[in-house]
């Protein structure tokens, strides 16, 4: 009789590499439990890696709200933030669908980075930043989460100003 291999009590899932590659995009809440400003993040997040008609929705919305000029900067810090998280990334930054009501664990790191970063918290900012990449490329990506949080978040305020200026309707 033959002893069969020594195998760890806990056992190796046959697909491991598959699910170590999903592993951010594990639900960790639900979209409408984060903060307006966290949210909007993630669903900018969410557009913009759809692609091109994500994206115009997202030029969109802040070029509305902040003119094309300000929006400009904005969005080229955005772009540069997605883009060093593709580019230089520990992994694959998970992500679910633009209607998705979950929020997945690469998400919520992501929506804590941004807020961190317009809080002005820099030691957690950078820490949350090497989640995502290398700890030499945390300054940089803490750097463009700021200046996309910054214009995001007069973004939003000047969304709630817009809803609390608005004339009452008229009833009679």
């Amino acid at each position: 009789m033959t002893a069969a291999p020594k195998q760890p009590l806990w056992g190796v899932p046959a697909d491991l590499e598959a699910r170590r590659a999903r592993r951010g995009g594990a639900p960790v809440g639900q979209i409408a439990d984060l903060p307006p400003f966290e949210a909007g993040a993630v669903n900018c997040l969410r557009l913009w890696s759809d692609g091109p008609q994500g994206q115009v929705v997202v030029w969109n919305d802040f070029a509305g709200g902040l003119g094309a000029t300000r929006a400009r900067k904005i969005l080229e810090a955005f772009e540069q933030l997605t883009d060093l998280c593709v580019t230089q990334g520990r992994r694959p930054l998970m992500r679910h669908s633009v209607g998705c009501a979950c929020l997945g664990a690469d998400e919520a790191c992501f929506a804590n980075l941004i807020a961190t970063s317009v809080e002005g918290e820099r030691e957690d900012t950078l820490l949350l930043a090497s989640l995502i990449v290398p700890p030499a490329m945390a300054p940089l990506l803490a750097s463009l989460a700021a200046q996309f949080g910054l214009g995001l978040r007069r973004l939003c305020h000047k969304a709630v100003a817009d809803l609390t200026s608005a004339p009452a309707p008229t009833l009679h």
